[in-house]
């Protein structure tokens, strides 16, 4: 063991000196290692950073929750047409799934109403989106306020003038000062204010952003906007939690039932509703990203690959110039293993000292571009961890001919050269 960890230490040492000894060869040499890391790992760490800030969106649905909607989540294909003659999700079929399913902790129901302009006094904001959402919304969503609060049961079960708006709509009509119990108007509808919402923060894909939107009851909705059943692109949506204990799997049995009595289906006629879960989203992101992660890994395998070759010069190099060395060593009783695990430790420090400069490199861009966009960039620890392992097997790999050329010398011969 005490000799192991001799041949380590001095392979470090020859590595360095190696290094210092031919600095521009070193450079160039090693360059590919860099660039090749560079480029996997800055892919990697661009798909992981992507990965993460869509998944994270995508979390906020609920990985136990069911949505009962017209369409199906991914490309309908050729049963788009099919899917536009299906009635849009109702109130009604809400009231169903709300009384009849034993398998649901929790169920809402929301409908988009139209992008809506809102005014108080002489300030004005354009293009907000107005939803008409049931009493148990925020329970599922779980709305968090800035300031105020949700609707009661008394408002909502009357339909009182109420509203709850974002954070991007309060800072256009109010500025800083404080929105709750001011009135402003729609169509010549006058609402009072009763929270502000917490904003969103950036995220690539905002599914549940309320910062640019006006949420009022349903039953105010009934008053304000015609909202039957009928809108032949389907804006309507049952949300359905899971209780604890029960799978995702058998509330959607429960919600077909439910749902095909509730619209009287035959028993041998397709459903004319779509239940969706994030699986669906998570496949297709699987997939999405596995193309993303292999595109990275081709193109940094060439520049791997050659950086490679060019460390494998070195040690050619090296053992070429250390031959007299190497011939006395064995001439002393240095085994072969002894020599081979030398020159092998040398390719690995060499090939994890240009993986470093890569990983710094990634680093660098990674902190300039966190600072100039909008966006989340980061390098995880795994990322780093694959950059190293990476390194090393192309030491491995780039040294092993020149370890076993070193290693098979015969002691005379080397000698005399």
């Amino acid at each position: 063991m005490s000799i192991i960890i001799k041949v380590f230490l001095e392979s470090i040492s020859q590595a360095f000196q190696q290094l210092r000894a031919n600095k521009l060869r070193s450079f160039l040499s090693l360059l590919g290692i860099s660039i090749g890391i560079f480029c996997i790992i800055g892919v990697t760490a661009a798909v992981d950073s992507l990965e993460d800030n869509v998944r994270g969106s995508f979390e906020k649905l609920g990985d136990d929750v069911v949505y009962i909607q017209k369409f199906m989540w991914g490309d309908p294909g050729p049963n788009w047409q099919r899917y536009l003659r299906r009635p849009d999700v109702s109130f009604k079929d809400f009231e169903a799934v709300e009384e009849k399913a034993q398998s649901a902790q929790v169920v809402s129901y929301g409908t988009f109403i139209g992008l809506k302009t809102f005014k108080f006094r002489s300030a004005n904001v354009r293009d907000v989106e107005f939803q008409a959402v049931s009493y148990g919304f925020d329970e599922l969503v779980k709305l968090d306020f800035q300031n105020g609060r949700y609707f009661s049961p008394t408002e909502y079960h009357y339909g009182s003038n109420k509203i709850i708006i974002g954070s991007k709509v309060a800072d256009a009509l109010f500025g800083a000062a404080d929105p709750i119990g001011r009135t402003i108007q729609m169509g010549g509808r006058k609402f009072d204010v009763i929270g502000v919402l917490e904003p969103a923060g950036t995220s690539l894909i905002d599914i549940f952003s309320f910062d640019n939107a006006a949420i009022i009851s349903y039953e105010l909705g009934r008053k304000v906007a015609n909202l039957r059943p009928d809108n032949p692109f389907g804006n309507a949506s049952i949300s359905v939690k899971a209780k604890e204990g029960v799978s995702i799997e058998a509330l959607k049995d429960e919600l077909t039932g439910i749902m095909r009595a509730q619209r009287r289906l035959k028993p041998r006629e397709d459903d004319d509703f779509s239940l969706n879960t994030l699986s669906i989203v998570s496949e297709a992101l699987d997939g999405f990203f596995q193309v993303l992660s292999l595109l990275g890994i081709v193109i940094g395998g060439f520049a791997i690959f050659v950086g490679m070759f060019s460390v494998a010069n070195i040690m050619f190099v090296s053992v070429k110039e250390r031959t007299g060395i190497i011939g006395i060593k064995k001439a002393l009783g240095a085994k072969r293993f002894v020599i081979l695990l030398e020159f092998l430790i040398e390719s690995i420090v060499l090939s994890i000292f240009g993986g470093l400069v890569g990983l710094l490199l990634v680093q660098a861009v990674v902190k300039i571009l966190s600072g100039i966009i909008d966006f989340n960039l980061f390098l995880s620890a795994s990322n780093i961890l694959t950059g190293i392992i990476t390194s090393v097997v192309v030491g491995i790999l780039a040294g092993l001919l020149p370890a076993w050329q070193a290693a098979k010398m015969d002691p005379v011969e080397a000698m005399r050269k």
